[in-house]
């Protein structure tokens, strides 16, 4: 996978009602919060996770921008800097057949008070942006739970669709993916 030019740490992109940064070490709390909610995880394995499992997806997050130039962004309230989320890309090397290293996968997570006022589509679309502007790749995807109807609607909002000859249908995960825009090779 390669990124344009661009080099550096999580940019911030503010949207209309968020703020996303990269993760800092003071996000841990917050962060763990959502992840040890049961109803946040019910598509996403299913399992809540342990402080210190936050702590290492925190560090996850930032190793990402730092080791591929792309990752996971903090999402808070662009008024009252509340911690709301995560929403970015990354390459978790996946363990599945077949395989999908180097394709940028988007993923996102709100805490329960910040679910159903389409914070999610918002941030997700902040994100799908950035990617098309930096990304040189054909295409990013997305894989949860394929009951996880919240999810599926913010993936589709944001150009997501499932592709036309899966391998697997009877599995209970659903990829869907996002071709990204044609570049015109004159522009600079």
């Amino acid at each position: 996978m390669r990124l344009t030019d661009w080099q550096g740490g999580a940019p911030e992109m503010v949207t209309e009602r968020t703020r996303m940064r990269l993760h800092v070490a003071g996000d841990l709390d917050a962060s763990a919060r959502i992840w040890a909610n049961g109803d946040v995880v019910r598509y996403i394995g299913g399992k809540t996770s342990t402080r210190s499992e936050s702590w290492s997806r925190l560090l996850r997050y930032v190793g990402h921008w730092h080791a591929l130039g792309f990752g996971y962004w903090a999402v808070e309230d662009r008024r009252t800097g509340t911690y709301l989320g995560e929403v970015g890309f990354a390459d978790f090397k996946r363990d599945i057949a077949p395989g999908f290293d180097g394709v940028p996968e988007i993923g996102w997570v709100l805490s329960p008070h910040a679910q159903g006022r389409g914070i999610a589509s918002e941030a997700v679309a902040a994100a799908v942006g950035w990617g098309d502007r930096n990304f040189k790749v054909e295409k990013t995807i997305c894989l949860f739970d394929r009951n996880h109807a919240a999810s599926i609607r913010v993936a589709a909002k944001n150009g997501y669709v499932e592709p036309p000859a899966l391998l697997y249908p009877d599995l209970p995960m659903l990829l869907m993916e996002r071709r990204l825009p044609a570049r015109n090779p004159l522009k600079m």
